[in-house]
Formats: structure tokens, C-alpha cells, sequence
């Protein structure tokens, strides 16, 4: 079992699979670029999903869709304040911040956020480490190939899961150097983020070989690309909001392989998988989670 301090109180990881509600208030995110640009629909969903059964929102005001490119921290807290500022008072469970960049996670803590989610694993901006240190805030280590502008572009990994290990293990030293707790760092093996379709599954199958790492685990694969291409019709691949089977099963697979948090753009639908996995767990007293 993990526990996660937060100024609010604690997260226990174990018991229970949490699901992190994805919340994009970006124009160009992959699966729902520009449905939740304004504020008004965006704190109506957040308050939607924590209705669903959420445990955690995690916003993001950067897409980190393959191809995709930076955009300035100017940009992304103009996005991003407004929503969290609306969103003060109103929930009832953490917000977390999806940024790779020190001066976001600062503001955003200071306004509500109070766990940083980082899918630069530390590599874009490790002053990253420090705010969330300071702010006494979980952080999020998401093992990344290059940046999103060129992570799918090859050559891939020859060992993917050796190559996700030393990522993570290069990240989680570095945010411990910075002054993180070992004990408030989470670790994700960035599924989708610069790896084949078939390392993804291969990461999936493994997920127990990364608990070895000793920190509680986080996987997203809601609604990716790979999904879309294992369930082509006809050599055509299935749109984004059409994969919710697909990722109802990469969820099923994650939880009984040791995830603790699943992160998911259709909470109430994951809601339901989650229940019956844990229960799969709990009934079979299956060790998978420590």
C-alpha cells in the first residue's frame, strides 16, 4: 500500500483502483481538442466525472498529441488559471496539474492544483521537481521517448521495457536530487508516448516488472492511437471516441497487473471496469498491488 500527503489530506493507494478524470482544455488535443476550452463546460465536466466516480482530475492546457508542439508558459496558463480558479471550493476531490513546466506547476499549485503530473519524467524543465517539493505535492513521472513532436518517429526502443526501467530510474534520481520524497513520486510507462503499437501491449503484460521500481503505478491508455489501430475495420482505424472497449480492456489489464491509477477520459464508462476488476482482485486475493 502507498500513501500520497496532500494539503487536503492523503490518497491511499492499493485498497482500490483510483481513476485520474482527463480534463483537456487545449483547441488540439487528440480525442477532445476544443470541447472544453471554456471555462463554464470545463468546470461543468470536472464536476461531471467527480459525480462518475473520479478520484482525481488531472487538467492540461498543452496538447502532447504525437506531433504536436510546445507552446509558451504564457499561453498555457492562460488556459489554465481560469479553470482552476473556477474550480476552487467546487470539488471535493485533488486536481492534478499536467504540465512539463516549473513555472506552471507553481501557479497552478498556488491556485488549487495539489498533485503535478509530468510526462517529461523531469527531462524537459527538473525545477520542476523543486516546486513540487515545496508545495509538498505528489509528482508524476511519465517515461517519454524524445518530446512529443518526435517521439513517434523511429527508431524504437530494442528492449522497450529495460528502456522504460532506466528512463523512470533516471527521472526518480533526479527528482529525489531535487528534493522530492521518494515516497510522493508516482511513475507512469507512457503508453502511446514514443513506442511501437506493439511495445504498448508489451508494457501492458509487463506492468509487474515496473512495480519493481517501488513506487505506485499510473497508466493512461484511454482512447489511444494504438487502440484504434488494433480494432481497424477494413484497414481504416477507429476514431478516438469509438475505442471505449478497447480501453476498457487496457484498463482490466492494468488493474490486474498492478496499476493503482488509471487515467481515463470516460470516468462513469471506467467506473464500472474498475468496480469489477478491484472485485477480481479482492475475491481471488490476487497480490498484485503492494
Amino acid at each position: 500500500m502507498f500513501q500520497l500527503r496532500l494539503r487536503s489530506g492523503s490518497l491511499h493507494l492499493g485498497e482500490r483502483t483510483l481513476l485520474m478524470g482527463v480534463l483537456n482544455v487545449t483547441p488540439d488535443s487528440f480525442s477532445d481538442g476544443g470541447k472544453f476550452l471554456d471555462t463554464k463546460r470545463a468546470v461543468q465536466h470536472a464536476l461531471a466525472m467527480q459525480h462518475d466516480g473520479a478520484g482525481i482530475i488531472d487538467i492540461g492546457a498543452e496538447s502532447t498529441r504525437p506531433g504536436s508542439a510546445e507552446i509558451s508558459e504564457a499561453e498555457e496558463l492562460r488556459r489554465l488559471l481560469p479553470v482552476l480558479q473556477a474550480l476552487r471550493g467546487k470539488l471535493r476531490i485533488p486536481i492534478s496539474v499536467d504540465t512539463q513546466k516549473s513555472r506552471v506547476a507553481e501557479m497552478a499549485l498556488e491556485a488549487g492544483a495539489e498533485i503535478v503530473n509530468d510526462i517529461s519524467g523531469l527531462r524537459h524543465d527538473p525545477e520542476l521537481a523543486c516546486v513540487a517539493a515545496k508545495h509538498g505535492a505528489p509528482l508524476v513521472l511519465m517515461h517519454m521517448r524524445g518530446t512529443p513532436r518526435t517521439m513517434q518517429k523511429g527508431p524504437f526502443a530494442r528492449n522497450v521495457i529495460k528502456h522504460v526501467i532506466s528512463g523512470l530510474q533516471k527521472s526518480i534520481a533526479a527528482a529525489i536530487k531535487n528534493g522530492m520524497r521518494r515516497s510522493q513520486i508516482v511513475i507512469d510507462p507512457g503508453i502511446g508516448f514514443g513506442k511501437t503499437y506493439a511495445q504498448n501491449y508489451e508494457l501492458l503484460a509487463k506492468l509487474p516488472e515496473l512495480a519493481k521500481l517501488g513506487c505506485p503505478l499510473l497508466v493512461g491508455t484511454s482512447r489511444k492511437g494504438f487502440l484504434g489501430a488494433t480494432l481497424a475495420k477494413a484497414g481504416k482505424t477507429v476514431p478516438a471516441d469509438q475505442r471505449i472497449w478497447g480501453t476498457a480492456a487496457t484498463v482490466a489489464a492494468s488493474i490486474l497487473n498492478g496499476v493503482h491509477i488509471v487515467r481515463v477520459h470516460d470516468v462513469k464508462e471506467m467506473k464500472q471496469v474498475v468496480l469489477v476488476a478491484d472485485t477480481i482482485i479482492f475475491i481471488g486475493g490476487q497480490k498484485v498491488r503492494s
